[in-house]
C-alpha cells in the first residue's frame, strides 16, 4: 500500500511544512542526531541479500549462533537514553518545554563550525533519566513532520491542571483531558511550537515523567520481533482496539510506571508512511556497541553506520535502521557517562 499523508486510527495526523534543504551535517555527540534521516535509505536488504550477510557475520562472529547472540542482548545493560528531533526556534522551544511542561533544561551547546545547536531537556539528570534533545539547523524553521511520527508521552499528577498551564501559556490543546479510546486512563493531547504532539497522561508519582515516544509501523509483529531480538527490547503489553481500528505495543527495557518505552502503533490496512524530516531518532546505551551491531545485523538490522568512535570526542556508536525505516543509535554507556561529567 503505498505511503499515506496522514490515517485514521491511533494519533493520526496531517502535517505539513516547507521544505527544508537537505544539508550536511556531523553526528551530534551523544546521539548521532543531526544528520539528516531522508538522506539515509528506508529499505532493509532483501532476503538474499541479508542471509548472505548474516552468513558473513556468523563466519566471523564473536558468538556462535542466534541464542548465545540473544542471551548476550538480554545481560546487556541497556536503557533508552533520548530521543532526538529537529526545531524551528531553539529558544522558543526551551521556553515551551520548561513553562508549559515542567522540563528541566540540563545542558545547551553550539557548534558553529558544523552550523547547528543543541540542547538536552528532561525531568531529572541524564544519567539516570529520559531525556529530549533538540537539534536547531542554522537558518531551518520549518521541518515536515510526515505521518509515521506519532507523539511524546508525559505523566502528570493531574492532568487537567497541566492542560490548563499549557493554554495559559498559549500553548494548542488538540485534545481535551478525558478517559483514552478504549480504556479508563485520563489523558490529553498537546502540541508545541514545531506541531509536535504530546500525550498527556495522569500517572502519579512516577519516576519517569517523559515516559513515550510513539511511532507507527506498518507490520505490528514484524516489529515486534525486530525491537525484542535485534535490541534486546521486552514487549511490556499488546492492546487491540477493532472499534478505532488500531492495536499498538508498548516495547522497553523496564515496566511502563517506571521507565521511558517505545509504543508501536499499527493502524488497520495501513502499511507505510512518509517519515518527514523533523525526527531522527531515539539514542540507547550498551555496553559494547561492536557486539551490539553483531546481534543487530544478525535479526535484519540494516546498519547505517559501523561501530566505532565518533570523530573529535571518541565516544563509540553504531547507528541502524529498523524494517519501517526507524533509525536507533547504541552509545557506549562508559562513554557516555564521560561526557555529562
Amino acid at each position: 500500500m503505498r505511503a499515506l499523508r496522514a490515517t485514521a486510527g491511533r494519533g493520526a495526523v496531517a502535517c505539513a511544512a516547507a521544505p527544508v534543504p537537505r544539508r550536511s551535517l556531523l553526528l551530534s555527540t551523544a546521539a548521532a542526531g543531526a544528520a539528516v534521516q531522508s538522506e539515509l535509505p528506508l529499505r532493509l536488504t532483501t532476503n538474499a541479500t541479508g542471509a548472505a550477510a548474516a552468513a558473513r557475520i556468523r563466519a566471523s562472529a564473536t558468538f556462535a549462533g542466534a541464542d548465545e547472540a540473544l542471551a548476550w542482548g538480554k545481560k546487556d545493560n541497556r536503557r533508552l537514553l533520548h530521543v532526538v528531533y529537529r526545531v524551528g526556534d531553539l529558544d522558543k522551544t526551551i521556553k515551551f518545554y520548561t513553562e508549559c511542561l515542567g522540563m528541566k533544561l540540563l545542558r545547551k551547546r553550539d557548534i558553529p563550525e558544523e552550523k547547528y545547536s543543541n540542547a538536552f531537556l528532561g525531568y531529572g539528570p541524564e544519567d539516570s533519566n529520559f531525556a529530549v534533545e533538540l537539534t536547531y539547523n542554522y537558518g531551518v524553521d520549518k521541518y515536515d513532520i510526515g505521518s509515521g511520527f506519532g507523539h511524546f508521552g508525559i505523566g502528570v499528577d493531574d492532568v487537567a491542571k497541566t492542560v490548563e498551564l499549557v493554554r495559559a501559556k498559549g500553548g494548542k490543546v488538540t485534545r481535551e483531558p478525558g478517559p483514552v479510546k478504549g480504556g479508563k486512563t485520563a489523558i490529553s493531547f498537546v502540541e508545541d511550537p514545531d506541531g509536535y504532539k504530546f500525550e498527556i497522561l495522569e500517572r502519579p508519582s512516577t519516576p519517569e515523567p517523559l515516559c513515550q515516544v510513539m511511532l507507527r509501523v506498518g507490520d505490528l509483529d514484524r516489529a515486534i520481533s525486530f525491537y525484542e531480538k535485534a535490541c534486546g527490547m521486552e514487549l511490556l503489553r499488546k492492546r487491540d482496539n477493532p472499534e478505532y481500528k488500531y492495536t499498538v505495543a508498548m516495547m522497553g527495557y523496564g515496566p511502563e510506571e517506571k521507565n521511558a518505552v517505545l509504543e508501536l502503533t499499527y493502524n488497520y490496512g495501513v502499511t507505510e508512511y512518509e517519515k518527514g524530516n523533523a525526527y531522527a531518532q531515539i539514542a540507547i546505551g550498551t555496553d559494547d556497541v561492536y557486539k551490539t551491531a553483531e546481534v543487530l545485523k544478525m535479526f535484519g538490522g540494516q546498519v547505517v553506520r559501523e561501530p566505532g568512535p565518533l570523530p573529535g570526542i571518541n565516544t563509540k556508536i553504531t547507528a541502524i535502521l529498523d524494517p519501517d525505516g526507524w533509525k536507533s543509535v547504541f552509545v557506549d554507556n562508559i562513554d557516555f557517562a564521560k561526557e555529562l561529567e
